[in-house]
């Protein structure tokens, strides 16, 4: 996969030399592009903002030079899509972040200062996403969490790919709790079934907290799922031991 990113900062993303989008790139399943605006700014101070029409505080992105570092970028990504990370845009989730994956190219779009001139959204953006109801001081960060997120899900990436089958959301519930040595801490101890050896007992376990445990982070989850009778019963008894909880 080629994913390109326009932005004034693009030393920022060398924080993609690290960890799982390393290996990606190493696996030369991920391949990362950046241009910045500034290089096709039309005035020997590389300006890329000017001050909103209406009036106000604040900075807006000029359109000329990302629609130029776009255009650019298609030339390279031919197929890409454009996407631009803003606040404005829909929520981004695991569904998404696939439907994402499953592109062979993307152009991500990280805007600065106030936003960009609303034309170049108009005319050079195919989708809008956010990764929640807050702000940053620029597109950035969110586009580095995209591409950590797709890069996971990259055939052959991960050294087990039942780690991301079995991650939160992937399945429409949180992920159950996990354990390592030793087996006690502090007085806290593993859960026995953990030790059991019993797979069977131990899927039930994690089906079991992974329901309740959405039940009781994001129930908001559940509202979205028909539960099967096995799993309506695996929560019930999840609830039975949590006497604070009313039931569904």
């Amino acid at each position: 996969m080629e994913i390109g990113t326009i932005t004034l900062f693009p030393e920022m993303f060398a924080a993609l030399d690290y960890g799982i989008p390393r290996i990606a790139q190493a696996k030369n399943c991920l391949q990362l592009h950046y241009w910045n605006p500034r290089d096709y700014a039309d005035d020997k101070h590389r300006t890329v903002d000017d001050t909103p029409y209406g009036g106000g505080p604040g900075m807006v992105m000029l359109a000329k030079p990302l629609q130029q570092a776009i255009a650019a970028g298609r030339k390279k990504l031919p197929k890409a899509k454009v996407i631009y990370l803003s606040p404005q845009g829909k929520r981004l989730t695991h569904k998404g972040i696939e439907q994402l994956r499953d592109a062979e190219q993307l152009i991500l779009l990280c805007g600065r200062y106030e936003g960009v001139d609303e034309r170049l959204i108009t005319s050079e953006v195919d989708a809008e996403y956010s990764l929640g109801d807050f702000v940053l001081s620029g597109a950035e960060l969110p586009a580095m969490v995209l591409i950590d997120a797709i890069a996971r899900l990259l055939p052959n990436v991960l050294g087990d790919a039942q780690s991301a089958a079995d991650d939160s959301f992937a399945t429409g519930l949180l992920d159950w709790p996990h354990y390592t040595k030793p087996a006690s801490i502090a007085g806290q101890n593993v859960p026995s079934v953990l030790l059991s050896g019993n797979h069977a007992n131990i899927k039930r376990w994690r089906r079991q907290q992974a329901l309740g445990r959405t039940y009781l982070r994001r129930p908001d989850l559940l509202a979205n799922q028909a539960l099967s009778k096995a799993d309506q019963a695996l929560l019930d008894e999840f609830l039975q031991q949590h006497v604070d909880v009313p039931k569904r």
